[in-house]
């Protein structure tokens, strides 16, 4: 089942304080980034989060569940209601999310 997009701009819209929040459709699903680092999916109307120390010392309950069947376990995200407590998990998460890697540049079409 695909996460309907109220939905996900519901979800950006909750983490507005913690940076520039957008989403990415990817197979029915979004992924979800801040200032471009990958943070978290909404799927099948679920958020979750990239695991970190810095998120689970702050999470009400630690909840792993993987996203997508063959995926690794994220935090589940049940309560999706707390602007607050969302911008917080994102903000002690962000530091140790990896940065988005260099995109590589186009190479020059062969001069024969």
């Amino acid at each position: 089942m695909a996460s309907n997009p109220d939905f996900v701009q519901y979800i950006v819209d909750q983490f507005v304080g913690a940076g520039n929040i957008e989403a990415r459709k990817m197979f029915g699903d979004y992924t979800l980034y801040c200032n471009g680092k990958i943070f978290g999916l909404v799927s099948d109307n679920g958020l979750y989060l990239k695991p970190t120390e810095g998120g689970k010392a702050l999470l009400h309950t630690v909840d792993m569940r993987p996203p997508y069947e063959g995926a690794k376990p994220y935090f589940y995200i049940d309560d999706v209601d707390d602007r607050d407590y969302l911008t917080a998990l994102l903000r002690a998460a962000y530091a140790e999310l990896p940065s988005p890697k260099p995109k590589k540049k186009a190479s020059a079409p062969r001069q024969s």
